[in-house]
């Protein structure tokens, strides 16, 4: 029945491309009847022989549906659950490397067994990608009893483990993580001082859950490994004290340059832009706060600085919102994602604006960060051989998927059809009216005793709600960033009767609502878990799951519409699950931020020739489609806006790429004398373009002069007196050709006093420090670049070209400061010849302090 379904969802033209999954399931579903009468050994056996089939040749495919029956076989046992149909189709989707489109509660994380099981016989590792680490933990405990029993490992991997246990976990058959801890990983891996330190193997195959908020909703933020930099604490602080005397202009006063306010607000962009009168008060008010000088213009590249301070701290006030964009907790600033309200307790907002919005909150300021390493999510998990994922919510954004990460994208069909009633939007004129309608609704529900869940777009709306329903004694439970750590509990109860729960976008995704609450959760909470007891809480279950049914399953209240039709349908999606009833209605105003910035006045034009008054609702087909239309014109806004931020990181990459398999030649590489053979040669060729060729201030009468400043920039000492031997015959080329025997010889005589081995380590690790810290400085100058490349499109030029020529540029020159440093510091070390010393620290940054290597690195 699914399977026709299935094959209707697509066209004549795609159907022979599916058709052969019909086929897959049905030897799955034929194998059924001999894997029963297997015992638990022979399961396990099957484990060992589908590793047998791999080594003598064949592929995962050639097996696949009796590697799925094993997997079904296995769960029935272990779990007492047997994978549905479309499970399995699941299954086959993730397998060939697709985005699979499962709705809320259709077992996504089960379906996941089967292509991890598969891809585990290669033995070459598989990742299980989630949003958080409570899922990570839960999935890897609860499926690690499902691939024990079949004779896999799993790990776990978790931010703040140890490197010993990292390294256990990546070493597993099945690996369990979130996608910020993997990434993370991989930076780390690549800043490594030795091969022991790295912790990941390569990357093969990556199963990621809820796979559209990590690729699409958190791709617009880079993991950024970052060093401190040096700044004043002071200039945020008195900087943020002169933002009170700004005036915001008015909406309706749009002439920039006449008008009344100092400084301009865009919306729809979050960014703030000075007036010219607002110029004319920022300056007058630094120079009063002694910011800056009375006798320089603010527009001198000295003050250029102060400026980007000033519009910091104007974002920190009037763009982002406690409570909203941020929490408060304890002395920090905690950053709250937008699209999925979670907090996001490792990241910090860029140039400056955390520690605005730190100065604005009176919390200690922290120090202003430089990025030692970084990628995008887009690039990071384009690293994989193979990529699949799973969501409730992925059709919106399957041209997305398809563009950047070259994934297809396939809505499975329900094990039982979806009977959900979704009521059209209620729009009212003002937020109050429609929040009273909202608390009518909730009471209403109430009365009857019908669960309702309400979904709010951030932390402020859920708690203005929860502080209304208090103080009418409504008893609710209210799930935000702020109770995160209670996130799982509150919303696997959200399906008991008169159950009233508050939730932001993030509304528990990866934990089942179940109608009568969570029957496992009850159970596992028993003092005493006999049967007579265990027995009652089931049957009290069955009396509430049958009164919650009859009263028509979950109810969803929308407090107002979201920028993404994806993120509302997550909140729609948690009713209506495994064929139980359910409904769902959003409530609008024209105060939203949404209707306000795109469709407000077309709707008030609307309700007003219809005779809409105050109070009163309107519920028209028109306002549904204006709403999509402002959200699809949005989710285009912010895919233009992840599609450039891609191409930037595009170019460096591939710069990436480069550095890093550098890197892991010289971490790898067991002997460094040809490498350092070609370092010298290298460095020697650009020295020479220097000296005779680059440099015009210099001025040498002969080649003892030249072969003087040679001998200064390399920090040698060679034998100057060998150059009367070659007398006035002396040419160029020859000369080259002295200056490398004699630095090959000295090479040859600092081995002979370190030893071979003291040696080349001494080498590797001037090498990856160096290489560290250049890498480490292109990236602040191509952030820098990428800050200011846009003015470019002033002139006619597309900025995005420029950027590639001018990272180019910085890249070739960051390669060659490299090997010439490299080599000078190799120099200035093994010069003292202090073996005790060297012996002791070599690889540690006291080697580097001990002699003044950071002279060479400015």
């Amino acid at each position: 029945m699914f399977l026709k379904l299935f094959s209707y969802l697509f066209s004549r033209k795609n159907y022979k491309n599916f058709s052969f999954m019909e086929e897959i399931v049905q030897k799955v579903n034929n194998l059924e009847k001999y894997f029963v009468n297997f015992s638990d050994i022979d399961l396990k056996n099957n484990t060992y022989r589908f590793k047998d089939f791999l080594l003598s040749g064949k592929n995962i495919y050639d097996f696949l549906p009796e590697a799925f029956a094993t997997v079904r076989e296995a769960s029935k046992r272990v779990f007492g659950i047997r994978h549905f149909d479309v499970q399995l189709l699941g299954g086959i989707v993730l397998n060939n490397g697709c985005i699979a489109e499962m709705k809320t509660g259709e077992g996504k994380t089960l379906t996941s067994t089967l292509p991890a099981y598969l891809n585990a016989l290669i033995g070459k590792g598989v990742h299980v990608v989630t949003v958080n680490d409570y899922l990570a933990k839960r999935d890897s405990e609860f499926n690690g009893k499902l691939f024990n029993f079949l004779g896999l490992t799993v790990g776990l991997n978790l931010s703040g483990m140890s490197l010993i246990e990292k390294k256990k976990a990546y070493l597993s058959d099945i690996t369990y993580g979130t996608n910020n801890e993997y990434g993370f990983d991989y930076l780390r891996d690549n800043m490594a001082l030795s091969v022991d330190d790295k912790v990941q193997r390569s990357l093969y195959y990556a199963i990621i859950d809820e796979v559209d908020s990590i690729l699409i909703d958190e791709a617009r933020t880079p993991l950024i490994i970052s060093g401190t930099m040096e700044y004043s604490s002071d200039l945020y602080i008195k900087v943020n004290n002169i933002v009170p005397f700004l005036v915001k202009q008015d909406k309706e006063d749009n002439d920039y340059f006449r008008g009344k306010g100092d400084f301009v607000v865009d919306g729809k962009y979050r960014q703030i832009f000075l007036t010219e009168r607002g110029i004319l008060k920022v300056e007058s008010l630094l120079i009063k706060n002694n910011l800056v000088n009375d006798c320089i213009s603010l527009y001198e590249t000295n003050n250029v600085v102060i400026m980007h301070y000033v519009i910091s701290s104007l974002k920190a006030h009037f763009l982002y919102k406690r409570n909203v964009d941020y929490l408060v907790r304890g002395n920090q600033i905690l950053i709250v994602d937008e699209h999925t309200g979670r907090i996001m307790p490792d990241r910090r907002w860029s140039d400056g604006l955390h520690q605005a919005i730190e100065a604005k909150e009176h919390v200690n300021i922290n120090n202003e960060s430089q990025p030692l390493a970084s990628i995008t999510f887009q690039n990071y998990f384009r690293l994989y051989n193979k990529l699949s994922g799973m969501t409730g919510t992925a059709i919106t954004e399957a041209s997305e998927f398809s563009s950047i990460y070259n994934l297809d994208t396939v809505s499975i069909p329900t094990n039982k059809p979806l009977i959900r009633n979704d009521y059209s939007d209620l729009v009212y004129l003002t937020e109050k009216e429609k929040y009273d309608a909202i608390i009518n609704d909730i009471i209403y529900r109430r009365k009857i005793n019908q669960p309702v869940l309400v979904g709010t777009v951030s932390i402020e709306k859920s708690e203005f709600i929860s502080s209304k329903l208090s103080e009418l004694g409504i008893e609710h439970n209210i799930l935000n960033a702020k109770f995160h750590e209670f996130e799982a509990g509150i919303i696997s109860q959200a399906g008991k009767s008169s159950m009233i729960t508050i939730a932001t976008n993030m509304a528990g995704r990866g934990t089942d609502i179940i109608l009568g609450g969570n029957l496992i959760d009850e159970i596992y909470f028993l003092e005493n878990k006999n049967d007579e007891n265990i027995n009652f809480i089931k049957s009290k279950w069955k009396l509430d799951h049958d009164l919650v049914v009859s009263l028509g399953g979950l109810h969803i209240i929308g407090t107002e519409r979201h920028e993404s039709r994806r993120i509302d349908n997550q909140l729609i999606g948690r009713s209506g699950r495994q064929g139980d009833p359910g409904s769902s209605r959003f409530y609008v105003s024209m105060d939203d931020s949404l209707i306000k910035i795109f469709v407000s006045e077309k709707i008030i034009f609307l309700m007003k020739n219809i005779g809409i008054n105050y109070g009163e609702s309107m519920e028209h087909n028109f306002i549904n489609k204006a709403i999509e239309r402002a959200q699809i014109k949005i989710e285009n806004r912010n895919f233009d806006f992840r599609k450039q931020l891609l191409e930037y990181d595009d170019v460096v990459n591939e710069q990436r790429k480069i550095v890093y398999l550098k890197r892991n030649k010289l971490l790898f590489s067991v002997n460094l004398n040809k490498y350092v053979d070609k370092l010298i040669i290298k460095v020697v060729n650009l020295i020479f373009i220097y000296v005779f060729i680059e440099n015009k201030n210099i001025i040498l009468s002969n080649y003892m002069d030249k072969f003087k400043t040679i001998n200064d920039i390399l920090i040698n000492d060679f034998n100057i007196n060998i150059l009367f031997d070659f007398k006035c015959s002396l040419n160029i080329n020859s000369f080259k050709k002295l200056v490398l025997n004699s630095m090959n010889t000295m090479y040859l005589n600092k081995k002979n006093i370190l030893g071979m081995n003291l040696f080349l380590n001494l080498v590797r690790n001037v090498l990856l420090h160096s290489l560290d810290y250049f890498w480490k400085e292109y990236l602040y100058s191509v952030e820098s670049l990428k800050d200011s490349i846009h003015l470019y499109s002033y002139a006619q030029i597309d900025p995005i070209q420029e950027y590639k020529i001018k990272s180019y540029e910085l890249f070739s020159n960051m390669l060659k400061n490299f090997s010439y440093q490299s080599l000078v510091s190799i120099n200035k070390i093994i010069e003292n010849n202090e073996i005790c010393f060297i012996e002791k620290h070599v690889g540690s940054k006291d080697l580097f302090n001990k002699f003044n290597i950071k002279l060479y690195f400015n």
